[in-house]
């Protein structure tokens, strides 16, 4: 069993980077952009993905946006554009869906995020970024950041959680105080004012925080290969979901009420699927001919590149879109309002939808 002392060294180090990069005695570097960072404090699993999107479907009306991601988990380094027609391997699941989700903005992966930004800002004027989304960006303090959107699971307390390997968390608690906005994520139902008050409590957040709830939307599944795909799959009574996600509880609980039966297999998280794992999915398969296959969008990502998928699998494997969703029309009002205070004025007209899904 891990001693909490054994935790002692590594509280030290946060204490002390958070202290030299709040007085300044770390340099970080600042763009002429604004830069819009989406974290969170624990690890995995609060939803950034969706929360990156959602922005993008706010600002992308009026601004040209770049997105900036690491790609965890790529097989490649250094700085790359990211490009509809990319694997998985190349630049990582996470990216490569938001890029085919939006194919008219930039996507970029970098380990070092102020060269990625630096690259995207010598492109022509007519291409360069007016919002930089920085995905996964609240522990990087290297590049500074003009908003820091920090997100917590509304079933997991930062507060009754223990810094990592004793538990999830990734960073200190207390690092919340410095987030310009908090989404308390997966919130199930609509909790009312002494739920809300509670769960603001149990993370340490101040009460002048911004702080906002949110949901997640579910959508109708979609092929992951619409040239193979037998949309009659879709009214199956019987699903096979599988996925490499940190926690799909929350959608084995969605499909309980859609389905007369469910198989599952959750897999390690950006798990990547290899001979022996297609291979049971092939003959699970081949001997359940009613059954759907049921994935992430962003292990689809994975599955897309993958020859191994038997025909007879590819016909009948979807995934399950979701999104994140504010609680209340006017909830998502005043977020975008406090998301575009301080940003320039919209400088692209453009007919995209400027909205939160």
């Amino acid at each position: 069993m891990i001693s909490k002392y054994l935790l002692f060294p590594y509280y030290l180090y946060l204490k002390y980077r958070d202290k030299h990069y709040s007085n300044g005695r770390k340099e970080t570097v600042i763009f002429d952009v604004p830069v819009i960072s989406v974290g969170n404090i624990a690890m995995g699993g609060t939803g950034k993905t969706p929360a990156v999107e959602a922005l993008v479907r706010l600002l992308g009306g009026e601004y040209r946006i770049a997105v900036v991601s690491r790609g965890y988990r790529r097989r490649t380094k250094g700085f790359l554009m990211v490009d509809v027609q990319d694997t998985a391997d190349k630049v990582g699941d996470e990216p490569l869906q938001i890029k085919r989700k939006f194919p008219e903005i930039l996507v970029a992966v970098d380990s070092v995020r102020e060269r990625a930004v630096g690259n995207l800002l010598a492109l022509p004027e007519a291409e360069r970024p007016q919002i930089i989304i920085l995905d996964d960006g609240f522990q990087y303090r290297r590049l500074l950041h003009s908003k820091d959107i920090v997100l917590v699971d509304s079933s997991k307390p930062v507060l009754e959680d223990n810094l990592f390997p004793l538990g999830r968390l990734r960073d200190l608690p207390q690092r919340l105080e410095s987030a310009d906005i908090v989404l308390i994520t997966k919130c199930a139902g609509h909790p009312d004012k002494e739920d809300r008050e509670n769960l603001i409590k149990a993370n340490g957040i101040a009460p002048s925080r911004n702080v906002f709830f949110t949901t997640v939307k579910y959508l109708q599944p979609v092929p992951v290969f619409e040239e193979f795909a037998d949309r009659r799959y879709i009214y199956s009574k019987e699903v096979y979901l599988f996925s490499g996600v940190g926690d799909d509880t929350p959608m084995v609980l969605h499909l309980t009420d859609k389905y007369d039966r469910i198989y599952h297999k959750n897999f390690p998280d950006h798990h990547r699927f290899n001979r022996i794992d297609i291979r049971k999915l092939n003959r699970f398969a081949a001997s359940h001919p009613r059954t759907m296959f049921l994935t992430t969008e962003k292990d689809a990502q994975r599955l897309r590149s993958s020859g191994h998928l038997s025909d007879d699998l590819r016909r009948k494997l979807f995934y399950l879109p979701i999104e994140m969703d504010f609680l209340s029309y006017e909830e998502r009002q005043e977020f975008a309002s406090v998301l575009r205070s301080g940003l320039p004025v919209g400088q692209v007209e453009t007919d995209a939808p400027c909205c939160l899904g």
